[in-house]
């Protein structure tokens, strides 16, 4: 059995089509923070299952784990850009001084932002209407997730009222220069609403560009397609539809060999809200650490230890290496 609980289709494991194990590349460049689970949205394909319930302490990021991986990435020049995830990773205190620290040593950061919290106050009274103005002033790269042009694809994944909630958010963010301002990059991420891979990214992509400016005046700079993962959320329903061993066998019988080159895997690590070490996000939700890394923590490492590492794998990893690709950034081939 593998990991994601299916019998191996093909007779052998995702890392058998490896004469060796799967290894990073010789230089790690980007560290991505998952800094918490909590979000105002429950997304059905959000592989990380985050949710407005996800406030525990020990799923959100708290200030001395956050001073460690901030000193960490600091001392660590090899670290050209910082990836910040969540949950939505604005609802996290610390969110800014990080920012704030890591943008004043040079680095880029990257926010990967739901857009419908820019308009969402919680019962709390909490107001994030200073995340357009914010992320400007420190030129952080945005990447925000828009599953379709069309309101009824978006809010079949996100819930009603997600999709005027996140053109409104994208408005604020174009209006305070994203998808303009040269300095100031918009990256829109599509995901698939049902078992099957994304479509070529770029003609999806002047679709979407046609769309938004037509419909609501929206610019942005790329177009990012990412396969749904079989696994947490997105894998309960492929089950209760029966779709799960089908879903598989696409993805298995599209592998392709030249996306191995730009997985992200093998150009970034993944740090979960307590400091500890993986692979991609979609290993730390599935509970599978860096190989040998049981009981230690980003800060116990360097970084060119964690370059010369092996990568853990199993058949969920089809979902990176099927079609075009898939990682963070988009498509790989």
């Amino acid at each position: 059995m593998s990991v994601v609980g299916l019998p191996i289709l093909n007779g052998s494991r995702f890392r058998a089509r490896f004469e060796t194990d799967l290894r990073a590349a010789p230089r790690i460049s980007t560290l991505q923070l998952n800094i918490g689970f909590v979000c105002n949205l429950a997304c059905r394909h959000c592989h990380v299952e985050s949710s407005p319930a996800r406030t525990a302490p020990e799923e959100n990021m708290d200030e001395p784990t956050a001073r460690r991986v901030v000193d960490w990435a600091l001392a660590h020049p090899e670290i050209e850009t910082v990836d910040f995830t969540g949950g939505s990773p604005e609802m996290n205190p610390n969110f800014r001084w990080m920012v704030e620290a890591i943008r004043g040593s040079g680095r880029g950061v990257i926010d990967r932002c739901n857009p419908t919290i820019i308009v969402h106050t919680e019962r709390s009274g909490i107001d994030y209407a200073w995340i357009p103005g914010f992320l400007a002033a420190n030129q952080v790269q945005v990447v925000a997730s828009m599953p379709c042009y069309l309101q009824d694809n978006v809010e079949r994944q996100r819930g009603r009222g997600a999709y005027d909630a996140s053109v409104e958010g994208l408005r604020r963010l174009v209006d305070a220069g994203y998808g303009r301002d040269p300095d100031l990059r918009l990256n829109l991420v599509y995901n698939p609403v049902g078992p099957h891979l994304p479509p070529p990214e770029a003609a999806l992509a002047a679709d979407y560009k046609r769309e938004l400016r037509e419909r609501f005046g929206l610019e942005f700079n790329e177009l990012w397609t990412i396969t749904n993962m079989p696994i947490k959320r997105w894998r309960h329903e492929l089950e209760r539809d029966g779709q799960l061993e089908p879903y598989m066998r696409t993805l298995i019988g599209a592998y392709n060999p030249a996306t191995i080159e730009g997985l992200m895997c093998r150009h970034q690590v993944n740090i979960d809200p307590q400091g500890r070490v993986y692979d991609c996000d979609f290993n730390q939700a599935l509970d599978m650490p860096t190989p040998a890394s049981e009981g230690r923590f980003l800060w116990d490492y360097t970084a060119s230890e964690l370059a010369d590492r092996v990568i853990a794998t199993d058949d969920h990893c089809y979902g990176c290496t099927a079609g075009a690709g898939s990682s963070c950034g988009g498509t790989l081939a």
